[in-house]
């Protein structure tokens, strides 16, 4: 038996670690990856985040949120992995959260590259964030039995008397989108006449209920006429029952339009996987997303005019109320300093 030379033996052994290097560079297994955190419902996000992976080869590991805590969990996850970040991008069915992370210098600027046709009310100035197609507040109506005159087109038209109060419903304003909505309308109004208007809720006797998903079931029965609740809740149920009927709110001109809520995606700072968080970030923004998620019903519109909203929204024009969400941020401490003396104590 021939023995082998030295450089033979060398020679193999570098063409073998070529070899494996090529394999590397090239296989979507490869060490490219990218770490989510995200509070949008698993159901809706995971689908969007798998065909990321599957286009791009990037490997994404989500960490989704907790039921119990929701999108607060994973916030405050973030806040205390500042200094040793295990995330690259967080990416929210909300905006409050997302700019209390920059404030809590969490977050990393970057400007998407397709989200220029995206409106400046919707992104963060600086780059920390960008927002996304979303949700938006309205009634939902059921129309059984009752006349045209009283169903209602302004948030006013709760207390006008027209239907009783216990016959509309409001989510509690101290959690959820509704505490949202209550930030926007002291920020639009001034704190006192939105204190004003909440406090007329409760002395005139409009439900309050444990959320906006109670809100659409009572409406459903027929326990209440109306209620104020989100697109999503809303769209689910729309075409089980031909009495019921979306109406957004304050649409007309001189009015103060309704609440818009946008997903947020930003880059958490010193994230390991900076370039890849950037490519993700680019795809759920993007028109193609926005689209998606309509389809899957997680959103029911986009924020770009050229994207036609889901079905239930059809021919509905929705005028957002003309404030920065940094305006609404604002708020939420104070209005919820106020709602609570009103609803709790």
């Amino acid at each position: 038996m021939k023995k082998v030379s030295i450089s033979v033996i060398i020679g193999i052994l570098i063409f073998i670690v070529c070899i494996a290097i090529i394999a590397a560079m090239w296989s979507p297994s490869s060490s490219r990856e990218v770490v989510v955190y995200t509070s949008v419902d698993q159901v809706f996000s995971e689908p969007i985040l798998k065909q990321f992976q599957s286009d791009t080869g990037i490997v994404v590991k989500p960490v989704f949120d907790v039921e119990a805590a929701k999108t607060t969990g994973l916030v405050n996850r973030l806040i205390a992995e500042k200094e040793n970040p295990r995330a690259d991008i967080f990416w929210s069915g909300e905006f409050a959260q997302t700019i209390l992370l920059k404030e809590s210098d969490v977050l990393t600027p970057y400007f998407p590259s397709n989200a220029s046709d995206i409106p400046d009310n919707y992104k963060d100035a600086e780059g920390y964030w960008t927002g996304t197609g979303g949700r938006a507040r309205i009634f939902l109506v059921n129309t059984a039995g009752i006349p045209s005159d009283v169903i209602p087109e302004n948030l006013n038209d709760m207390l006008s008397g027209k239907i009783s109060p216990e016959k509309i419903g409001i989510a509690q304003p101290l959690f959820g989108t509704t505490s949202t909505q209550a930030a926007a309308l002291y920020a639009y109004l001034g704190e006192e006449k939105a204190r004003s208007f909440f406090q007329s809720i409760k002395d005139t006797g409009v439900r309050v209920v444990d959320g906006n998903s109670v809100v659409r079931d009572m409406v459903v029965r027929g326990e209440l006429v109306y209620g104020l609740t989100d697109t999503d809740d809303a769209c689910m149920i729309l075409d089980e029952n031909p009495d019921l009927r979306i109406i957004v709110p304050d649409q007309k001109e001189g009015e103060m339009g309704t609440l818009v809520i946008p997903n947020t995606v930003a880059l958490i700072k010193g994230g390991s996987n900076p370039s890849e968080a950037q490519e993700l970030a680019d795809y759920l923004v993007s028109k193609e997303a926005e689209v998606d998620f309509i389809k899957r019903g997680w959103i029911q519109f986009s924020l770009r005019e050229e994207v036609k909203p889901a079905t239930c929204m059809e021919n509905k024009l929705v005028k957002g109320m003309d404030l920065s969400l940094e305006e609404i941020y604002q708020y939420f401490s104070p209005s919820k300093d106020d709602l609570s003396k009103i609803f709790i104590q």
